[in-house]
């Protein structure tokens, strides 16, 4: 099968051919893509930031937001049959670990995360297992949501934990409004009656925010600090939530929120600096935040379903891989490129 694979860190991504995978357990499940997200996780995996923590050996597949259809199972898979549509967790899990029965399976302790750490979903075949796979509702199509699996999921998780503490009258900040911030602002809008205001460099990215409900866009121009502390009164955000991570994002994010307020760290790239005595002053939370569980993706389907949330999406065919990933590291993408072979 065509594959599209990791062949050497600061190099350009390959197209190759490699074995199709192949059920070798019970609980194996083989899913024909039918789409499959391109995150700015994977250049940062071009770039070695992954390299020493996933241990992974070149070359690989990568690939870490998949949907398609089911297209073989193992002996003893009973939640999905051939032919189902599906979107697939990025993580494979055990179900048996203290975190996993805890529905808490983002921190399985046996866990494996294709596209990271073994062959993800740049190809045509991907395998993965039935703790894994979400049956689509009929009106969705694998496409269209693919990116929900990863880039969706961590900004619903981010956002429902948010959400718990937001009370009508609230304010949240959503710094932003890229790939994972347009899905953060659905679901942000669905799950609360906060007032929300969104701050992003680009004016067509605040744009798209406030044409999917934000009640305030602010371009980060160097003032955006400060005029998002005049549209809080001067006392700043309940909650900030950083998509970026980066730029500056972190010193601004912490500049945002409220006395004993949350501060939310999605994106990655920078260091958190802040001085201990701010922390204990002000009584802010840092709170950080990875992939969301099996029921948070299953719970963002509902939402995918309901039409509360969906994606702003721009197809590649998979030869075109090298366009998709160009095309992103340069911010020429609103919203999620995705891959289709």
């Amino acid at each position: 099968m065509k594959a599209v694979q990791v062949v050497g860190y600061h190099r350009d991504l390959e197209l190759t051919d490699v074995a199709m995978p192949e059920i070798t357990g019970p609980y194996d499940v083989l899913v024909r893509i039918g789409g499959a997200g391109v995150c700015r996780t994977d250049i940062h995996i071009l770039e070695g930031q992954w390299a020493e923590k996933s241990g992974v050996t070149l070359p690989y597949t990568i690939g870490h937001e998949n949907a398609g259809w089911v297209h073989a199972v193992g002996s003893a898979v009973t939640n999905v049959a051939e032919g189902d549509k599906v979107i697939v967790h990025p993580l494979v899990t055990c179900g048996l670990c203290r975190a996993c029965r805890s529905g808490d399976d983002v921190h399985c302790q046996q866990s494996q995360f294709p596209g990271i750490d073994t062959h993800g979903g740049y190809a045509e075949y991907l395998r993965t297992s039935a703790r894994s796979v979400v049956k689509l509702d009929d009106s969705l199509e694998p496409a269209d949501v693919a990116a929900l699996a990863d880039a969706g999921l961590t900004a619903y998780h981010a956002v429902a934990k948010a959400a718990a503490r937001l009370r009508p009258g609230d304010r949240c900040v959503l710094i932003g409004a890229g790939g994972l911030g347009h899905i953060g602002i659905q679901v942000l809008k669905a799950l609360t009656a906060a007032e929300l205001v969104v701050v992003d460099r680009n004016p067509d990215a605040v744009e798209l925010a406030r044409s999917i409900g934000a009640d305030h866009g602010v371009v980060a121009d160097g003032t955006h600090a400060e005029q998002v502390l005049e549209l809080t009164g001067g006392h700043g955000a309940e909650v900030v939530l950083d998509f970026v991570g980066e730029g500056g994002s972190t010193r601004d994010g912490l500049r945002m929120v409220r006395r004993a307020g949350d501060y939310h760290v999605i994106g990655y790239g920078e260091n958190v600096d802040v001085a201990t005595i701010d922390l204990i002053s002000a009584e802010v939370n840092i709170i950080g935040n990875l992939v969301g569980s099996y029921n948070d993706l299953r719970e963002l389907m509902v939402l995918a379903a309901q039409g509360h949330v969906r994606l702003h999406t721009t197809t590649y065919p998979m030869e075109k891989f090298q366009d998709a990933i160009d095309d992103l590291a340069a911010g020429r993408i609103r919203g999620r490129a995705i891959l289709t072979p």
